[in-house]
């Protein structure tokens, strides 16, 4: 794969201590090019001695998996590039899955969302910018979300019609309404973590250990 050999070819020159990868995620066996998750960086590749994972304070929010919405990597002091080959996310498994995992995210969601409200500042994360990389702007614009009235309509809205989810056909539709209900999920945990609640974890670390079935392969 044309992946595996650009990253092969960063590794011979050891010039660069990070690289964003460009993630094409496929749902219901058909990418999702439309409703802003094309394209998709994320710092995946790394020396290990330069990266370190941000602090977001969700700590006891454990076993949540590896998902769009963790921590990100910060390459401190050291030079990041980007790769020109995507990176495929498919996951074989079916909606039951898929709706089990967005629980568990939802649970570390609900509490980014409860810091972010309550003023946590951004010491040891990777910063929020308006002006900054396209991970920094997602910050940015993500601390003014939080605030906003009707988050799951307005993530419909948004996916489907503003940023053309349609064009994805009957998958981009499923996607995007699961997509507001996931939204719907942060809301109402949310709510219970500001008036004193607590989020159950009990069953998350029986789910978490399903056996990985996500292929992450890249361009061919």
């Amino acid at each position: 794969p044309d992946l595996w050999a650009e990253m092969a070819e960063v590794i011979t020159a050891d010039e660069l201590d990070g690289c964003y990868l460009n993630r094409r995620v496929y749902f219901l066996g058909k990418w999702i090019r439309h409703g802003g998750k094309y394209p998709d960086w994320n710092m995946r590749f790394f020396r290990h001695a330069k990266g370190r994972y941000e602090n977001l304070n969700t700590e006891e929010i454990q076993n949540t998996g590896d998902n769009e919405v963790h921590e990100h990597v910060v390459i401190e002091g050291g030079n990041v590039g980007y790769l020109e080959n995507d990176m495929l996310h498919i996951d074989f498994r079916d909606l039951f899955h898929w709706l089990a995992r967005h629980n568990r995210y939802s649970n570390w969601e609900a509490r980014v969302y409860y810091n972010l409200l309550t003023g946590m500042g951004d010491d040891g994360t990777i910063g929020a910018n308006l002006f900054g990389d396209s991970v920094q702007r997602k910050r940015f614009l993500k601390k003014i979300w939080v605030r906003l009235p009707f988050k799951p309509l307005l993530r419909f809205v948004l996916f489907y019609f503003i940023r053309l989810g349609f064009l994805d056909g009957y998958p981009g539709y499923v996607y995007g309404r699961l997509l507001s209900q996931y939204e719907y999920q942060i809301g109402v945990k949310l709510y219970e973590l500001r008036f004193g609640g607590s989020l159950n974890l009990a069953d998350q670390k029986e789910d978490s250990q399903e056996s990985p079935q996500a292929a992450l392969v890249g361009d061919v």
